[in-house]
C-alpha cells in the first residue's frame, strides 16, 4: 500500500490538467502481483469452457484421445521427427557442450521477452493449426520417406487397397491418380538423398541447375507428404468413429478402411493440392527457373489464403471420410451444416483458436528466452511436441464428436458411450 500512496502522490497533480485516470489504473496495474492477471486468465478460460455450447463435445473428444492415445500420440511423433531434422540440418552444433542439459539450471538468469515483442509472429500459426484440424493437422516430413517405403512394399495390404479404392471410385482417373501419388512418393524417397549429396554434385552441375532441380524434387514431394497427412487424418477419424459408436477393430483391417475411405476424401484433397501448388508452391518453383521479385514477400499471404479456404469449408472432409458421396454433393451439404449449426461451429474455431494462440505464444517466449542454448531448446521442443500433439489430438476428435451430434440433431439426451 505504501508504494501505491507514494505513485498515486507523484501522479496526483497531473490530473487537474485533465490527464484521465488511465494513468492512475496503470500505476496501480504495474504494482500488481504477476498472479493476479494470470488468475484472470485461468478464471476467463474456464468460464468460456464451461459455459461453451460444444462442451459436450470437448468433454468426449477428451474421453476419446484418452481411451486411444495413438490419437495425439500420433502428431506429438510427426511434430518431434519434424523438429529433430530441422534441428540436425540447420543447427550449428560445435560440440557435445553445446547440447549440456544444465543449461535449465540458469533459468532465473534467462531474459524473457515481454508479449508485446512476440504478439506478431504468432497469428499465422494458429491460423493454420486451426485450418489443420480440418484438413492436414501436422507435417509429414521426415518420416513421410519412412511412409513412402512402407506404402511400397505394400505394408499391412494398404498399396492394394489404394489401387483396388481407386479403381472402384475413378475407374480410368483412378489410374492416372495413382502414377502422380506414385511419382511424388519417389520423389519423397529422393528428397534426402538429394538434399545430402547436393554439395557434392556440384562439380557437375552449376549451383542455379542444383536449386533447380532440389526445388523441383521438393514440389513433387510435397505432393505425397500432404496427401499422406490426409490419410493418417482419415485414419484417426476412423478411430474416433470406432469410439463413439463404440465397436471393436482389428488394426490391419482399419488401415485399409481408412484407405477406402481416403479414396473418397482425395477428391477435396486434390482440390486443395491444386490451389496449394498454384498460389504457393508454383511461384516458389517458377523463382528458381525466372526473376519473380518478391516471391517470399506473398508467402505469408498465400498461407493466409489456403487457412482461410479450408476453414470456409471446414466439414466437407469429415463429411466425405464419413460418408459415401462426391464433392459436388458434399458442398451443399457443408453449407446445410453451417446453416444449422453456425454458433456451435464458430464456438468451437474460437476455442481451437484460443489453444493454438497459447501454445504459439508460449512456444515463441520460450525460443526467445532460450536463445543459443541448444540443449534447453532441445527439452522444450520435445516438450512442445507433446503439448501441440495432445491439444491437436483433443480438438480433432472433439470436431469428430461435434460433426455427429450436429449429423443426428442431438445437442443433449443421448449418453456418449463410456469407456
Amino acid at each position: 500500500m505504501e508504494c501505491w500512496s507514494i505513485d498515486l502522490i507523484g501522479i496526483t497533480p497531473l490530473l487537474q490538467y485533465s490527464i484521465t485516470p488511465v494513468v492512475v489504473l496503470g500505476a496501480m496495474w504495474r504494482h500488481l502481483p504477476r498472479l493476479y492477471p494470470l488468475l484472470g486468465l485461468c478464471g476467463g478460460y474456464a468460464i468460456v469452457m464451461i459455459l461453451s455450447p460444444v462442451r459436450h463435445a470437448l468433454g468426449d473428444g477428451f474421453r476419446c484421445i484418452r481411451r486411444y492415445k495413438r490419437i495425439w500420440i500420433t502428431f506429438a511423433l510427426l511434430g518431434f521427427g519434424y523438429f529433430l531434422f530441422q534441428f540436425v540440418t540447420f543447427t550449428p552444433i560445435r560440440n557435445w557442450a553445446d547440447l549440456d542439459l544444465n543449461q535449465i539450471i540458469s533459468l532465473p538468469r534467462w531474459y524473457w521477452p515481454r508479449f508485446v515483442d512476440i504478439w506478431r509472429e504468432t497469428p499465422l500459426p494458429t491460423l493454420e493449426g486451426v485450418a489443420g484440424i480440418f484438413d492436414n493437422a501436422t507435417t509429414t516430413y521426415p518420416l513421410s520417406v519412412i511412409a513412402a517405403v512402407f506404402m511400397l512394399a505394400n505394408w499391412r495390404g494398404l498399396h492394394g487397397a489404394l489401387l483396388r479404392a481407386l479403381w472402384k471410385r475413378y475407374r480410368f482417373w483412378g489410374h492416372l491418380t495413382y502414377f502422380i501419388l506414385l511419382l511424388s512418393a519417389l520423389a519423397s524417397l529422393l528428397k534426402p538423398i538429394v538434399f545430402w549429396r547436393l554439395p557434392e554434385w556440384s562439380g557437375l552441375v552449376s549451383a542455379a541447375g542444383l536449386l533447380r532441380i532440389s526445388a523441383t524434387v521438393d514440389a513433387t514431394a510435397f505432393i505425397f507428404e500432404y496427401l499422406l497427412g490426409v490419410y493418417i487424418q482419415v485414419y484417426l477419424i476412423t478411430v474416433c468413429l470406432a469410439w463413439i459408436k463404440g465397436v471393436s477393430f482389428e488394426e490391419g483391417e482399419l488401415f485399409r478402411f481408412a484407405m477406402r475411405r481416403f479414396s473418397y476424401v482425395l477428391e477435396w484433397a486434390g482440390v486443395v493440392v491444386a490451389v496449394s501448388m498454384l498460389i504457393v508452391r508454383l511461384p516458389l518453383l517458377l523463382a528458381y527457373f525466372t526473376n519473380i521479385p518478391g516471391v517470399l514477400d506473398y508467402l505469408p499471404i498465400a498461407r493466409v489464403l489456403m487457412s482461410i479456404l479450408i476453414i470456409a469449408f471446414c466439414s466437407v472432409q469429415i463429411s466425405l471420410a464419413l460418408h459415401n458421396e462426391t464433392v459436388i454433393d458434399a458442398i451443399p451439404a457443408h453449407f446445410l451444416f453451417i446453416r444449422k449449426n453456425a454458433g456451435r461451429l464458430g464456438w468451437f474455431l474460437v476455442i481451437c483458436g484460443i489453444h493454438f494462440f497459447c501454445i504459439m505464444v508460449c512456444d515463441a517466449i520460450m525460443r526467445g528466452a532460450i536463445a543459443d542454448r541448444l540443449g534447453a531448446l532441445f527439452l522444450w521442443k520435445l516438450s512442445f511436441a507433446f503439448l501441440r500433439g495432445v491439444i491437436t489430438g483433443w480438438l480433432l476428435a472433439s470436431w469428430v464428436c461435434l460433426f455427429r451430434q450436429c449429423e443426428t440433431g442431438r445437442i443433449t439426451g443421448e449418453k456418449w458411450i463410456q469407456y
